[in-house]
């Protein structure tokens, strides 16, 4: 499939393998230069990131310990540019969970804010698992105190886009309604697009 797309960059999230399982050729496309990052826990979360072009360095983790312990992020830096697979932790199992999410977020709103102060552009593919906006998942009525799109995590991206200035790529291009990147695997959610668009860059 990725061999297939002809993309120069691309970034995935929640790998959920340890990279000396991934013998298969298809985990090592042709063409492309591939580098992932692991969670420590076997099975779980994992970043990875293709490059057609070498990149000049690739960074993995962010000096953290929820993104280093769990390979939720990777970075691959080229001439004044920087690529990266983040994958921000879900929080929908439960308080634990939502606290740590709210952690990571955090420490990475720190980061983002650091990086203002470099000359380089950034482009960050990011499994954020939060919804921004209404028109972004299905059901946002009944879903405003869960996990995913509550207040304090759509300020938070209201905090990246409007002063850290990070851009919603897709939206800038797309503003249609019913445009989702996940789906529950419970009932017809699929069947239905009663999703969630949590995938953002």
């Amino acid at each position: 499939m990725v061999a297939n797309a002809d993309c120069d960059v691309v970034c995935l999230q929640e790998t959920r393998a340890q990279e000396h399982q991934l013998t298969d050729p298809v985990f090592h496309p042709e063409m492309y230069h591939c580098y992932y990052f692991d969670a420590v826990k076997k099975g779980y979360a994992g970043t990875a990131v293709y490059c057609k072009q070498e990149p000049k360095k690739v960074i993995r983790g962010l000096g953290f310990e929820i993104a280093d312990s769990e390979g939720r992020y990777i970075q691959a830096d080229y001439v004044g540019l920087s690529i990266a697979s983040l994958y921000l932790p879900s929080g929908s199992a439960g308080e634990e969970r939502q606290c740590r999410k709210f952690h990571f977020m955090d420490d990475y709103m720190r980061h983002m804010k650091s990086l203002r102060k470099k000359r380089r552009e950034f482009i960050i593919c990011a499994d954020w698992n939060i919804c921004h906006k209404k028109i972004d998942l299905k059901n946002w009525r009944s879903n405003q105190k869960n996990s995913g799109f509550l207040p304090e995590e759509r300020q938070w991206l209201d905090e990246l886009y409007d002063e850290v200035g990070c851009i919603d790529a897709f939206r800038v291009v797309n503003h249609e309604e019913d445009q989702y990147s996940w789906w529950s695997n419970r009932g017809q959610a699929r069947a239905n697009n009663v999703g969630w668009r949590l995938d953002y860059h």
